[in-house]
């Protein structure tokens, strides 16, 4: 059986499973799930889960090559069914609780350099519960001996149920190819439309760090402090994956490709002690 924290304030209710990945598993309003909730007990991988941490990058590094100052790095193929590093390695590795209480929550996870990802950092979670809001913070530094690239994010699904209806603003949108991987840049002003029928899977820039999802039952106001937005799903999808990213997918070979720079691409590089935070709140309540 899988070990949990579970935080409550008035209906809104959520469970975290540190040995898997830091994952959110679930998070309910009443009877209602707002995320893909599967109960903590149950959960086997953080992939099935409702959100998981996305640090030290998000999305892809493209083929698992990574080439930072003159140096290659192979990383670790994630899963069978593509040739990439996905996600960063913070979901995939257990957390240890710091603190805990019926609607906080403090994780922290030590990463020694590996296979995985070639610099050592510290990171932590933060989860704060209140009657309309889930709060989180995802902070990491780094502690290697050298400067190291760095990016976060988070990865919520939020269920699809009849009448969803997504809407967010931005100025720009990632083409992808068929790697998965993107291509090129171009003027986007957003998404406003229904989700039943809605096949996106790109990373959307210039993002204004507000989304709004709504359907018959709920209105979800997801907020983070960054300008970068994936969003995913398709006509079979029972869920919307709407994830704050501080980075555009596959940026460093991005980088090293174009020519663009570390800021363009909304890659932190971080010196040796220094750290890096982000913040995402998922605000929930009942349609009216």
């Amino acid at each position: 059986m899988t070990s949990f924290l579970e935080l409550s304030c008035h209906d809104l209710r959520c469970e975290i499973t540190p040995g898997l990945g830091g994952a959110i598993s679930s998070l309910w309003l009443g009877d209602t799930p707002v995320l893909r909730s599967t109960p903590a007990k149950d959960l086997v991988s953080a992939r099935q889960a409702g959100s998981y941490p996305l640090i030290p990058f998000s999305n892809r590094v493209g083929h698992a090559k990574l080439q930072w100052n003159g140096t290659d790095h192979p990383l670790v193929q994630t899963w069978a069914e593509e040739p990439h590093a996905i996600h960063g390695v913070g979901w995939l590795r257990p957390w240890t609780v710091l603190e805990s209480s019926p609607q906080f929550a403090l994780l922290s996870y030590e990463h020694k350099a590996d296979s995985s990802w070639p610099f050592a950092f510290d990171a932590s979670q933060a989860y704060k519960l209140t009657e309309h809001e889930l709060a989180l913070t995802l902070s990491i530094t780094n502690q290697s001996d050298q400067a190291a690239p760095v990016g976060l994010g988070w990865h919520p699904y939020f269920m699809k149920r009849p009448g969803c209806r997504i809407a967010f603003e931005a100025t720009g949108r990632w083409e992808m190819n068929a790697d998965k991987l993107p291509t090129h840049r171009l003027p986007s002003s957003g998404i406003h439309a229904d989700c039943e029928f809605l096949d996106v899977d790109h990373c959307f820039e210039g993002w204004n760090g507000v989304v709004h999802l709504r359907d018959d039952v709920l209105h979800t106001r997801i907020s983070a402090n960054m300008s970068r937005l994936v969003v995913f799903t398709g006509p079979s999808h029972d869920a919307v994956a709407i994830e704050p990213v501080s980075h555009v997918n596959n940026a460093i070979n991005l980088m090293r490709a174009t020519g663009a720079t570390a800021e363009d691409m909304g890659v932190r590089v971080l010196q040796p002690g220094e750290s890096m935070s982000a913040e995402m709140s998922i605000t929930v309540e009942r349609a009216s």
